[in-house]
């Protein structure tokens, strides 16, 4: 068994992946692994990645999809992954740029830790004083009116779904979220909640004491980004789409 799983979908990552950064995290931290999965590259992504397993041991494992299919249904592949093959306690997903740093892992692993009736630790960018969250407005701002969308129709008072920093408790609850394709590609972290909501007959009141948005205390905007203004404009047709799947 390992403690915690944590798995890196990668897309054309080849030339911007931080092996050197991802080596070392893996080398101090031997409790939590690291599965990378290649979603469908048409770089040297895969053999980056081999060399990075290669340098930094056992707890790295590589995932390699067959087709490109979108960061959704990598992490999905690489959690299901996770949870059939490592067993571990805890598994979520990281962004490959780290625009949140390796090292927040223990943070929102200690919510875990000190809280058991939390489920779900969430990483979330807020700007306060002490903390260096670098973002650029435009993305800023989109971000503030998606996050108040997406919280009235969940009717959950979240501030931030979007972050790619998320870790969940192993559980039968998690297992049934993942057990089918997702309907979105684009706010699939949206859909994983709403799953939960609908497995709690609906109701968003039984979640929210299950999620707990940590406040990062870094997080900056990574040039190379694949995530552009247009995007939000997709990402709120998706969540339309998960509304009527699962809360309408």
């Amino acid at each position: 068994m390992t403690a915690t799983v944590v798995v890196i979908p990668c897309f054309n990552e080849a030339h911007r992946l931080k092996v050197t950064e991802f080596v070392s995290y893996a080398a101090n931290f031997p409790d939590v692994a690291l599965l990378f999965v290649d979603d469908g590259s048409r770089d040297a992504t895969w053999e980056v990645l081999q060399d990075l397993a290669g340098r930094a041991g056992q707890n790295v494992h590589l995932l390699r999809q067959p087709r490109n299919g979108g960061k959704a249904e990598a992490v999905r592949a690489g959690m299901n992954y996770a949870l059939e093959r490592l067993e571990p306690e805890v598994v979520g997903f990281w962004d490959a740029d780290l625009a949140t740093p390796l090292e927040a892992i223990q943070d929102l692993r200690c919510v875990l830790a000190k809280r058991p009736g939390v489920d779900m630790v969430f990483g979330s960018r807020v700007r306060l004083l002490g903390r260096q969250i670098e973002r650029r407005p435009v993305r800023h701002y989109l971000g503030r009116l998606f996050a108040t969308v997406v919280s009235n129709l969940l009717r959950l008072p979240i501030y931030d779904t979007q972050c790619g920093a998320k870790l969940f408790r192993a559980s039968d609850d998690l297992r049934a979220v993942l057990r089918d394709p997702f309907v979105s590609r684009w706010v699939f972290d949206v859909e994983m909640i709403a799953r939960f909501i609908q497995r709690a007959g609906g109701d968003a009141a039984r979640v929210a004491p299950r999620i707990y948005e940590f406040p990062l205390y870094a997080w900056q905007d990574v040039a190379g980004s694949k995530v552009r203004p247009a995007d939000f404009f997709k990402a709120f047709r998706d969540v339309l789409r998960i509304h009527r799947r699962y809360l309408a």
